[in-house]
């Protein structure tokens, strides 16, 4: 018996700008896209012809001995290899070639040129593989924010995490499973920043994560050519089912000033969300003054505060929030 149903990805084929704008972007909700050209990528990227043109160019990639890939506690650590190498390791399911040992798994989330304050841009970074990708123009070019080049391993998985902006995730060669939860299931999935604490979202330990079964499990499987639109703050978890290669485009739904400035990844919280989560910190710091039953009392009345202000959710939902577990404070970078 599965814990979680497992729920459909609406899929639309022959989408052009219009019809996202009309008919996906506004609903706020993941959507597979089919038949969008990405251009002569999808014949061209070849694990032979990445290594031509993607060359020797130094790339920063994370190892890890398992294919489940975990940021919270770091079981992997970040090598340097020449993009040709890299590619040729990540292709292979033994290498005669390692760092930690012959079955390792390789992932890259390519980076800006200054990692600290730059985004990711295909076109930069990689500009000859660039000029096979087609751009999606869903979105203004003065909401583009980052395009980001990722290859994997096959069989590694992603931790469970929400970003900031809207993305467009095009799988370009290999098939990749997407695993979404929604935001309103945001207390069901044990967050520590960005992330999800529940690493096995296929297996999970539920005497450690009793609440994430209530949590709705959308679930699609892109082949090469597909998109997948992620609006903002929905949490995804993804495993490549073979050797991969695909480009995420961020843009920015919110208006430019809503972001932090200095963050080169995209994924910090806007500003007003920071400083709502630093004030509520400084708030809990305060209730530390008055005894626990005066604590957990005035705990509960703040908790009925936000809820009353700030829930989506129908009447008739049955939401509710768990008490014994709460979203920890903070962002740090989710990929890098």
């Amino acid at each position: 018996m599965e814990l979680q149903e497992k729920l459909p990805v609406s899929i639309f084929t022959e989408v052009d700008r219009e019809i996202f704008l009309r008919d996906i972007y506004q609903e706020r909700r993941p959507a597979v896209l089919r038949g969008v050209n990405l251009g002569s990528c999808l014949e061209k990227w070849t694990v032979e012809y990445l290594r031509q043109k993607g060359g020797d160019k130094d790339v920063k990639i994370h190892v890890s001995t398992v294919p489940q890939m975990d940021f919270l506690h770091k079981n992997f650590v970040y090598k340097t290899l020449p993009f040709s190498d890299f590619v040729k390791r990540a292709s292979e399911r033994k290498h005669s070639d390692f760092f930690l040992c012959e079955d390792e798994s390789y992932y890259l989330r390519s980076l800006g040129e200054d990692v600290r304050k730059e985004p990711a841009d295909l076109s930069k970074q990689f500009p000859d593989l660039a000029e096979d990708f087609h751009l999606p123009q869903f979105f203004g070019p003065d909401q583009f924010f980052s395009s980001v080049f990722r290859i994997s391993s096959r069989g590694l998985q992603l931790w469970t995490h929400y970003d900031v902006m809207d993305n467009l995730l095009a799988q370009v060669t290999g098939m990749k499973r997407v695993v979404l939860y929604s935001p309103q299931d945001a207390l069901h999935l044990y967050l520590s920043g960005d992330k999800s604490e529940v690493l096995d979202i296929d297996s999970p330990d539920l005497k450690r994560f009793p609440e994430f079964v209530k949590a709705k499990r959308y679930e699609c499987v892109l082949e090469p050519g597909d998109l997948v639109f992620i609006p903002a703050l929905w949490f995804h978890n993804t495993v490549a089912l073979q050797f991969g290669v695909g480009v995420n485009v961020f843009w920015r739904h919110l208006p430019a000033d809503s972001y932090d400035k200095k963050d080169p990844y995209g994924n910090k919280d806007p500003v007003a969300a920071t400083r709502a989560l630093q004030a509520l910190e400084r708030a809990l710091h305060t209730l530390d003054e008055l005894p626990a039953d005066y604590r957990d009392f005035y705990g509960r009345r703040m908790i009925q505060r936000i809820q009353k202000r700030t829930l989506c959710v129908e009447q008739d939902s049955g939401t509710t929030l768990p008490s014994s577990q709460f979203t920890k404070p903070g962002c740090e970078s989710g990929e890098m």
